[in-house]
């Protein structure tokens, strides 16, 4: 298993005590990760320390407020190419596919390109298979973490993390082009219910659906190997 990757799906996974009591394993991962920068394990660390260390509550808030009321920062990838259209479901059907051929069964209520379940499936397959996933969504990693920079958040970190494991540079359009996509305010709930009732997400059947760049990061993923256990993103390894 790459535990790295393990480690960086449970930073993003939502905040529980038995995530805080697994944050000394997990920061022990990432502090000696060699694929990574020393810059990058040193900005790791205050996001470690603060869910070690912070009220569960608070944690649990800050979380929401940012990953779940804001649509410019959802951790589900396909919500920033494909928005609540169609051909979000096919590509869904696709990732579904692509898990269940390799012996992987979440063991979540998350939607399959929920980051954190992506990033478990990753942490059991090859090493190249991960790294060619992870830069096909390179561009949304970077805006990602350009947004939380802007928040002053500790979870960008995460996303440069990914970045550099990656291995590329992401694309400078593709990541213009999801920056000027406008941000939500996760105060202004009135906006927010609007926004989530323009439409309604349709998963169709069809496995072709979808964009090229999501179709090929599926492709990508879809390598053979060897079959991995069914496992979960809420417990550490």
């Amino acid at each position: 298993m790459d535990r790295t990757l393990k480690s960086l799906s449970l930073l993003l996974s939502y905040p529980t005590e038995e995530l805080q009591q697994a944050m000394p394993e997990i920061g022990g991962v990432l502090a000696a990760e060699t694929r990574l920068t020393a810059a990058a394990r040193r900005d790791l660390r205050p996001l470690v320390s603060s869910l070690q260390g912070d009220d569960i509550y608070d944690l649990q808030e800050r979380f929401v407020m940012l990953f779940d009321r804001s649509r410019s920062l959802s951790l589900n990838l396909f919500e920033h190419v494909h928005g609540e259209s169609r051909d979000r479901g096919g590509a869904m059907v696709s990732l579904v596919e692509t898990y269940r051929d390799a012996g992987f069964d979440p063991a979540t209520s998350e939607l399959p390109d929920h980051l954190p379940v992506l990033l478990e499936f990753l942490a059991l397959r090859p090493l190249g298979e991960g790294r060619e996933v992870l830069a096909d969504a390179a561009h949304i990693f970077e805006a990602l973490k350009t947004r939380l920079a802007r928040r002053d958040s500790a979870y960008a970190s995460v996303f440069a993390a990914l970045l550099q494991l990656a291995g590329v540079h992401a694309d400078s359009d593709a990541v213009a082009e999801l920056l000027d996509q406008p941000e939500d305010d996760p105060t202004d709930l009135e906006a927010l219910d609007a926004v989530w009732e323009e439409s309604e997400v349709l998963f169709g059947p069809d496995p072709n659906a979808g964009c090229p760049q999501v179709r090929d990061m599926l492709a990508n993923m879809d390598i053979p190997g060897p079959a991995a256990p069914a496992t979960s993103a809420r417990a550490a390894e």
